[in-house]
């Protein structure tokens, strides 16, 4: 007998259509948009449908359950690193709380920030703290937490304030020779840290600039109707009276600024905060070591009696990141499953297409670094993708790599926290207690930055080509 053909084993791969590529992304962003702004939801569900959708394309393109399974696997495996800094800066707030470092800072802050001047302050105090730094994750977990309890305790609307520390964090984040996505993407476009980092003032300082004014005249606005009713002395009397208030408290945050400028890692650099901050409420605030090991896991609970002041209080703990790693958890799925399936290069391969100026070359890398962004779920990758995609054609025209790492360092890095199922908007949403579609308004610099970006490549501002700067372009294709 003639045996049958295995239909299965016959099946074979090929690259998704745009419109298959398309469906797979319009399923994400719709799904979760649809829900968390119109339905109230949480995006985990509506983010599965996603994976659902994208699962699907890759089947139609000839993948099998067991290579859509690894693709998922793959990108939650990208995730691990993120997610151990997220439960560490978890245990970390709830000992920053308990142990008075966090009650330290808004007690000090109050008595030195005017509302007039609080926004702006805000916006400046996170940039230098993230430039010291180099993490925008710590400077929102750490000072930016205690701003936000300022201005709350002022009467600024939270997204507002939210908004102003994540622009300054972030601000750091792009500049700092100590930052990640800083060295990420001049290694990613092949040009010299300190050559990329020159490269980028004139953008950031512009959007900086504009984000300041903004903040200015916001603060401005706010000023004579926040302080109304605001009874600065009792709260500063109610901080006295829970906790023992004393600038040794000061000494983590301290810490963690000065191993940070020392290079030493993000794991090690919290592990330490934390230790200090729990001697010093064994010792000075008198929490037993079995207090502190509840707080680090289940967070703080205040009952201070000031409605702004619990709020701000009561959080922390390894429990309170489990929304985040959540979100990240199923957004790497789906980022796992576009990138290996070749759903991602299919819609990059499409943006090219249409990159015929140096305008339109930057707008595509802009898309690129957007769509990566919003499909991988990952402000790393979306750096990574954007410059390698790109590469090439930017040093086929003649165009100096800086010109790259800036555009992607000025669209990638900024933009993640603006998206909620990226581990950066997960994270801020979660540590800040606002959510993001409700902040990102608010978040000028974040958006402000690739707008800037865009009009210099259209307008052929900043534009350097190979010949100008020879000796600083790193990377040559084969």
């Amino acid at each position: 007998m003639k045996e049958k053909p295995n239909l299965r084993a016959q099946r074979s791969k090929r690259l998704p259509t745009f419109l298959e590529a398309s469906i797979s992304v319009l399923s994400l962003i719709m799904s979760v948009g649809i829900s968390v702004a119109f339905l109230g939801l949480d995006p985990q569900m509506p983010m599965l449908l996603g994976v659902a959708m994208a699962a699907f394309i890759a089947w139609r393109c000839g993948f099998g359950w067991a290579e859509i399974e690894n693709s998922m696997v793959k990108g939650i495996t990208r995730a691990i690193p993120a997610i151990m800094i997220f439960l560490l800066i978890g245990a970390l707030i709830g000992i920053w709380i308990v142990s008075g470092v966090v009650p330290a800072m808004l007690y000090y802050g109050l008595q030195t920030l005017s509302a007039d001047i609080f926004l702006p302050s805000t916006l400046i105090i996170c940039a230098i703290a993230s430039l010291a730094t180099g993490s925008s994750w710590g400077t929102s977990g750490t000072i930016g937490l205690a701003l936000i309890g300022i201005g709350s305790t002022l009467g600024f609307p939270l997204p507002i304030l939210a908004g102003a520390v994540i622009s300054g964090a972030y601000f750091g984040d792009k500049m700092s020779p100590l930052s990640d996505t800083t060295n990420l993407a001049s290694a990613m476009a092949g040009t010299n840290l300190y050559t990329h980092i020159r490269h980028m003032v004139n953008t950031t300082s512009i959007s900086f600039a504009i984000t300041l004014l903004i903040e200015t005249i916001l603060g401005i606005r706010y000023s004579g109707i926040v302080v109304e009713g605001v009874n600065v002395i009792e709260i500063l009397g109610i901080l006295e009276n829970n906790f023992v208030i004393s600038p040794l408290m000061l000494i983590p945050p301290i810490a963690l600024i000065f191993v940070s400028i020392k290079k030493v890692a993000a794991l090690p650099s919290l592990a330490l905060g934390i230790f200090v901050a729990a001697a010093i409420g064994y010792s000075i605030q008198q929490v037993s070591i079995t207090e502190m090991m509840h707080v680090s896991f289940a967070g703080f609970n205040s009952v201070t009696g000031i409605g702004t002041i619990d709020d701000l209080l009561t959080r922390g703990g390894i429990v309170s990141m489990s929304y985040t790693i959540t979100v990240v958890l199923v957004a790497m799925m789906f980022g796992g499953i576009i990138e290996e399936s070749g759903q991602l290069k299919t819609l990059i391969k499409k943006l090219l297409a249409k990159a015929h100026s140096t305008g339109s070359l930057v707008a595509s890398t802009v898309l690129t670094t957007l769509i990566s962004n919003l499909v991988l779920c990952e402000q790393y990758m979306s750096i990574i993708v954007g410059a390698r995609s790109h590469a090439k054609e930017y040093e086929a025209r003649g165009l100096h790599a800086k010109n790259l790492s800036r555009v992607v360092e000025d669209s990638g890095t900024v933009t993640a926290c603006l998206i909620p199922w990226t581990s950066g908007g997960a994270y801020q949403a979660s540590v800040l207690g606002v959510g993001t579609f409700a902040y990102a308004p608010f978040a000028f610099f974040c958006w402000i930055s690739p707008l800037v970006t865009l009009a210099f490549g259209y307008f052929n501002i900043n534009i350097t080509r190979i010949e100008d700067d020879p000796e600083t372009q790193l990377y040559r294709t084969n």
